[in-house]
């Protein structure tokens, strides 16, 4: 399914960009700008490399703006630019990136311990043997108070390149899955593993600490 066209917003500030409005620029480059880092880096060698990628990106960005149909979102056409440039100077580079080494090496691989399931031969097979961690009784300020933000920031922080940038557009920042699909050059399928990965190990971390939280 193709991704939704420009919305409104997206074309109120593609006149202003048209206008030569800096304020409506630098608000892009604000909201943009360290995920665009980011997604350049797992393309190129150094971060030096990844801030050239990204400045030009918004030359091309600028330069284009007059091509652009709204036939995606601006970010998304954004992004698309930015991926772009990324994958052809890290191929200048020699920088052949293999996209297990972004995605993870462990797609195929279970998303949680098959141990935490009943098998075949038992009743209720599939279905958990013991039930994950149950959060819910815990004081609202101790699941949602700063050291929990932290623990799932560090949670996605740790994550292979590709699985962190998917679930950091998706559940942080509200992209819709066809934008990060579209933004990040994924199949449908490929877009939708890495989240349920992200979520699975990200769910992992945060049980974790709110365990330790309930005993402390």
């Amino acid at each position: 399914m193709d991704e939704r066209r420009a919305s409104g917003d997206d074309l109120a500030l593609l006149e202003r960009l048209r206008a030569g409005d800096e304020d409506a620029f630098m608000e892009l480059v604000n909201a943009l700008g360290p995920a665009m880092r980011r997604v350049a880096r797992m393309f190129v060698s150094t971060d030096a490399v990844a801030d050239e990628v990204v400045q030009d990106a918004w030359l091309g960005v600028l330069q284009g703006l007059d091509r652009y149909e709204g036939r995606a979102s601006l970010r998304t056409w954004i992004f698309k630019i930015l991926v772009n440039i990324a994958k052809t100077r890290g191929q200048r580079e020699g920088r052949s990136v293999p996209f297990a080494a972004i995605a993870g090496e462990d797609l195929d691989e279970p998303a949680f311990d098959p141990s935490m399931f009943n098998s075949s031969g038992e009743a209720w097979a599939g279905h958990w043997s013991t039930l994950p961690f149950d959060w819910r009784g815990l004081p609202e300020e101790r699941t949602t108070g700063r050291e929990t933000l932290r623990a799932i920031g560090t949670a996605i922080d740790t994550l292979p390149p590709m699985q962190a940038e998917v679930i950091r557009l998706r559940d942080v920042l509200g992209w819709t899955s066809d934008e990060v699909r579209n933004a990040l050059d994924l199949t449908e399928t490929n877009q939708r593993v890495l989240l349920h990965r992200a979520r699975a190990k990200v769910r992992r971390a945060l049980e974790e600490h709110l365990r330790s939280v309930s005993q402390a």
